[in-house]
């Protein structure tokens, strides 16, 4: 009898985990994203060794809040506004590495300049 309502309650309790796990699909599809842009960056070149070596440290400590907020199996509202925020501050910074001056097209670990007219 024991082991009937051991299996019933892990029949229950599992879909809830899974549930919970998967309950910020927009923070995780939004993360991939980011990702890609910062692969598409340093591939190209817009992206320099140092620049994407800090841009995935920021992704770092967004999935690290990402992990945390998951962790009681609840994403409150709050908690998913924080990621948001925390989601857009990257993007931000990740626009603005790509756009800046500083390039390494080719991928010698050495800023690439324009050559100077004169």
């Amino acid at each position: 009898m024991k082991s009937i309502k051991a299996v019933a309650a892990i029949g229950l309790v599992l879909p809830m985990l899974a549930m919970a796990q998967d309950s910020t699909p927009r923070v995780d599809q939004r993360q991939s994203n980011q990702e890609a842009r910062i692969q598409q960056g340093a591939a190209s070149g817009r992206l320099t060794p140092k620049e994407t070596a800090s841009l995935e440290r920021g992704q770092m400590h967004v999935q690290n809040m990402e992990t945390k907020v998951k962790a009681d199996g609840v994403v409150t509202r709050q908690e998913r506004q924080r990621l948001h925020h925390a989601q857009a501050a990257q993007s931000d910074r990740i626009y603005r590495q790509k756009h800046d001056r500083q390039h390494d097209y080719n991928h010698n670990g050495r800023n690439d300049h324009r050559s100077r007219r004169g």
